[in-house]
């Protein structure tokens, strides 16, 4: 399925001017975006599907980077917060919000 322009446009943003898009990963996978200096690896999901979500946390998992982050729209927050902590993507207590704020139950 082609990716839709505006998952397009959060994916090459995330990345930043010199960041890496599409950066490959183990089995065949592809993560969304990666910065330069890979210190963060970016999920985009847009469907908001909780399987989508975790197969999501999973990758941003697999890149190894010290810091992840899954970009979601905000109506879709708490099952986004819920898919990474089954994924184990929650480090030192603390879960990567991206440029949105945290649901209210988060704070």
């Amino acid at each position: 399925m082609a990716e839709s322009p505006s998952h397009k446009r959060a994916k090459n943003k995330a990345a930043g001017k010199d960041g890496q898009t599409e950066a490959p990963l183990s089995k065949n996978r592809r993560l969304d975006a990666l910065t330069a200096s890979g210190s963060r690896a970016i999920e985009v999901e847009r469907s908001g599907n909780p399987e989508n979500l975790k197969k999501a946390a999973l990758r941003l998992k697999a890149s190894g980077a010290p810091q992840t982050t899954l970009q979601v729209p905000q109506k879709d927050m708490d099952a986004a917060a819920d898919a990474m902590r089954q994924g184990r993507c929650v480090r030192h207590g603390k879960e990567s919000w991206g440029n949105e704020k945290p649901p209210r139950s988060a704070i």
